[in-house]
């Protein structure tokens, strides 16, 4: 018996494999899991229009795009407009030809342009679509009228509508008017034999994220700023690895820091393996946004053993009313956030090992491709 095909859409897929392309690195691992029961064709970003064969389930039907994150795109710069016309046009094109010749079914990561180029395919070939959401769709994107529309289009035309957090698939209906399921977001692990985090301070913080506002990079600063000399000998090191559309302003803040004598680390994006070795020897990861439903990097916090210090923001205040997964921020703000660092300085992090080794076994990517295969397509 043939394998099924399915055709899924993205824009956050491995260009350069540098830790740049924000959710990437969980758009190759699910690909990776998907293959092992279907064939997948990948629509997702590139440096040049080509197909790549990355394995005899794999291929992927790349479109035209710039080197850095799509989401860094800046409409009113003439340049970025102009790729983003060549991305729109292409990634659509690219959705056709990937859905022609044997697909069974469409999959849009994320709700947009991914949904609205697999809504206009799956209306053109007959095929069934599905979709999944992130908060960049439903809280940003979503508050304009124009892509409020189209995303409640894509969502009601959807066989399967889906959103990486609990509140945020309750907003996505409210916008669509019809069901949408939760479903985590997360990616594979490759660390093993994980050594547990350091029980006292001296800690070693972490902030691994994109350099934006919704990420709340310049609220962790702001909140570094206010931590006494006292504090900070509770600190080992704090490390700020990523990069983004805040890059300047991180820059210079951690040159202050730095010639203050503060013991705060530059670093830049991470890839996957990078990413995990800067978890896995952090005691503390920071998770400082202002706009998030379940991040990755939550999960991924919780598969390494780390306790997270967080704003109370999409769902993890719920989760943490569940369990005690680290320190959660009393308001997002940073003089909040300021206070949640002290009261994490002033912890013992083997208080929050059971509640982390509960909840990472709710991230099973494994089980989340099964889910997605026997949904989809009704096989697994």
């Amino acid at each position: 018996m043939n394998k099924i095909t399915l055709v899924l859409i993205t824009t956050s897929f491995p260009i350069a494999n540098d830790g740049s392309e924000a959710a990437g690195s969980f758009v190759a691992d699910l690909v990776d899991e998907l293959a092992k029961y279907i064939n997948v064709r990948v629509v997702a970003p590139g440096l040049e229009a080509r197909r790549e064969q990355l394995s005899e389930s794999v291929e992927v039907y790349r479109y035209s795009a710039p080197s850095q994150p799509l989401s860094t795109l800046k409409p009113w710069r003439f340049n970025d407009l102009r790729w983003g016309v060549k991305v729109l046009s292409g990634g659509l094109q690219a959705t056709r030809e990937a859905s022609i010749g044997g697909a069974d079914h469409i999959f849009a990561l994320w709700g947009l342009p991914s949904g609205e180029w697999a809504r206009k395919v799956a209306e053109e070939t007959g095929l069934d679509y599905s979709v999944w959401m992130l908060g960049s769709d439903v809280w940003s994107l979503g508050r304009i009228p124009i892509f409020r529309g189209m995303l409640a289009r894509v969502i009601r035309h959807a066989k399967n509508a889906y959103a990486d957090g609990y509140k945020l698939a309750k907003d996505a209906e409210c916008i669509a008017g019809v069901p949408v399921e939760f479903l985590p977001s997360t990616r594979r692990i490759d660390s093993i034999n994980t050594k547990p985090p350091q029980s006292h301070p001296p800690y070693r913080l972490l902030f691994l994220g994109r350099w934006h506002l919704n990420k709340g990079t310049d609220l962790l600063l702001d909140a570094l700023t206010m931590l006494s000399d006292d504090d900070w000998l509770c600190i080992d090191k704090v490390e700020v690895q990523g990069g983004g559309p805040l890059g300047l302003l991180v820059n210079e803040r951690i040159a202050v820091f730095q010639q203050e004598g503060r013991p705060v680390e530059l670093g830049g994006f991470l890839a996957k393996h990078e990413a995990e070795a800067a978890i896995a020897r952090a005691d503390w990861v920071m998770i400082p946004s202002r706009i998030e439903s379940i991040p990755v990097i939550f999960s991924d916090a919780m598969k390494l053993g780390r306790p997270v210090i967080s704003m109370p923001v999409g769902d993890l205040p719920a989760l943490f009313e569940q369990e005690e997964y680290g320190v959660l921020a009393e308001e997002v703000n940073a003089i909040a956030y300021c206070q949640a660092i002290r009261r994490a300085l002033a912890c013992s992090t083997v208080y929050f090992s059971d509640g982390i080794k509960e909840h990472s076994a709710c991230f099973d990517l494994g089980g989340l491709a099964r889910t997605l295969v026997k949904k989809m397509v009704g096989h697994a």
